[in-house]
């Protein structure tokens, strides 16, 4: 990984600017759930990871408190990841479709994942101060990846994470021309281009709000526009 990366990385796990994510995510690391109560939380901040020259940027929400809370990589150990990177794996961003920890050998093609907050909430819900002190990480990490063809949104949080990006970089535009959606495509006044996908949260997956094949033909498209 670069120098840059590298970097940010370490400050990101040094994070302690949210109290309220802080004590959460550190009480979650010493009550366990049952099923992992052998296992050694992460509990700290989750850093992005991947390929520092993707042409894909996936932007998801917050760790999950016993999936990447737990092993330290995004989407890895929860059902979120479990229905994820099967689907990377197939459309070729992913070397292998099961994520189990940062030790497992998984590497990202052409595609970098990331969230909008680093710290597992309570509830699955940042608030917004929480997201702010968050967003110096995300424009460091977006201006590090200095390939980018794509950025796909994973729920609104995500999506709205890199519109807000562009307003911090001077960029101006209304809200109301860039709504929210699965699979609405916009491209971005600096020429990037955003994909908008439900979150593959197991709320949406297991009712079927977000089926395998939705997924994949947000990741197809991704794919597509990348090699363009």
């Amino acid at each position: 990984m670069s120098s840059t990366l590298s970097i940010l990385n370490h400050e990101i796990i040094g994070c302690r600017k949210c109290p309220r994510l802080v004590e959460y995510r550190e009480r979650i690391g010493v009550e366990k759930r049952r099923a992992y109560r052998d296992h050694e939380y992460w509990a700290k901040p989750v850093p992005g990871f991947g390929d520092e020259n993707a042409r894909v940027l996936i932007l998801g929400l917050a760790p999950g408190a016993h999936g990447s809370n737990r092993t330290g990589r995004m989407f890895t150990g929860d059902r979120s990841g479990d229905f994820m990177y099967p689907i990377l794996n197939r459309m070729g961003f992913a070397s292998q479709p099961v994520a189990v920890n940062r030790e497992d050998g998984m590497k990202l093609i052409d595609c970098y994942i990331t969230a909008a907050v680093r710290c597992a909430p309570p509830d699955n819900k940042p608030l917004p101060e929480e997201i702010a002190n968050c967003a110096p990480y995300l424009d460091r990490e977006i201006a590090a990846l200095g390939k980018l063809k794509v950025v796909v949104g994973l729920g609104k949080i995500g999506f709205d994470a890199y519109l807000a990006h562009l307003r911090r970089a001077g960029l101006k535009f209304r809200n109301a021309e860039y709504l929210f959606g699965h699979n609405v495509e916009y491209t971005m006044p600096n020429g990037i281009t955003l994909l908008g996908s439900y979150h593959p949260s197991n709320q949406n997956t297991a009712t079927g709000k977000l089926t395998a094949k939705m997924f994949e033909d947000v990741f197809r498209r991704a794919r597509d526009l990348a090699a363009a």
